[in-house]
C-alpha cells in the first residue's frame, strides 16, 4: 500500500482481514479435503498477503486479491503434497473465485448474513443429504470416512452430496444469496 506508514498499512491489513477472513476460510474449504490444510493454507496466504501488501492497490477490492493468492497457495502445496489435496482443478477454482465475486457484490447483505442463509438452507436439507453436507463441509471428513458412519456406500456419499449441493444451490438462488450464473 505505497504512501501509508507500517502502523496505518497494519491497521488497513487487519480491517480487511477481518472483512475477508470469513470469504477466504469458505473458499479454501470450498477446494481442499483436509481441514488442517485448509488452516495451513489459509495462515499461508495471509503471511503472503503481508509480505506483499506494498504490491495491493487499495483502488481494487482486497477479496479477488486475497482469493489469487489463496488459489497460487493451493495449487503450488498440492504440486509439492503430490496427493490428492483438492476436490476440483484449476478451472473449478477460478469460476469459485468468480462467484464469490458476484456474491460480495451483491446488495445489502453482509458476507455473514450470507453464511446465516447458507446455514438455513443447510437445515433445510432433507436428513439423507443434510447429513453427508454437514459432515463433509463442516467437519472435513472425507468421502471413505461418511460412508463408513453411515454404513453405506463411497458412491452413495457421492450422490448424496452431490443432490446436497444442488438442494443448497437452489436454496441459496431462491433465497436471493446467489445469482443465475451468467450465460
Amino acid at each position: 500500500m505505497p504512501n501509508s506508514s507500517p502502523i496505518q498499512a497494519e491497521a488497513i491489513f487487519e480491517i480487511l482481514v477481518r472483512e475477508n477472513a470469513d470469504m477466504l476460510a469458505t473458499y479454501l474449504r470450498a477446494v481442499v479435503w483436509d481441514v488442517t490444510v485448509v488452516d495451513d493454507l489459509f495462515q499461508e496466504t495471509m503471511l503472503v498477503a503481508w509480505r506483499r501488501l506494498a504490491e495491493y492497490d487499495p483502488s481494487r477490492p482486497f477479496g479477488p486479491w486475497l482469493r489469487g493468492i489463496a488459489a497460487r497457495q493451493l495449487l503450488a502445496h498440492a504440486r509439492k503434497a503430490k496427493r490428492d489435496l483438492m476436490v476440483c482443478d484449476e478451472q473449478v477454482l477460478e469460476y469459485l473465485d468468480q462467484q464469490v465475486q458476484r456474491i460480495s457484490q451483491q446488495d445489502g447483505d453482509s458476507w455473514d448474513e450470507k453464511l446465516v442463509a447458507l446455514r438455513e438452507c443447510v437445515a433445510a436439507l432433507p436428513e439423507v443429504n443434510k447429513q453427508p453436507i454437514s459432515m463433509r463441509y463442516f467437519e472435513g471428513r472425507t468421502a471413505a470416512r461418511i460412508a463408513t458412519l453411515l454404513d453405506v456406500t463411497r458412491e452413495a456419499v457421492k450422490k448424496r452430496l452431490q443432490r446436497g449441493r444442488a438442494q443448497l444451490l437452489d436454496c441459496l438462488r431462491r433465497k436471493g444469496v446467489l445469482l443465475e450464473p451468467n450465460p
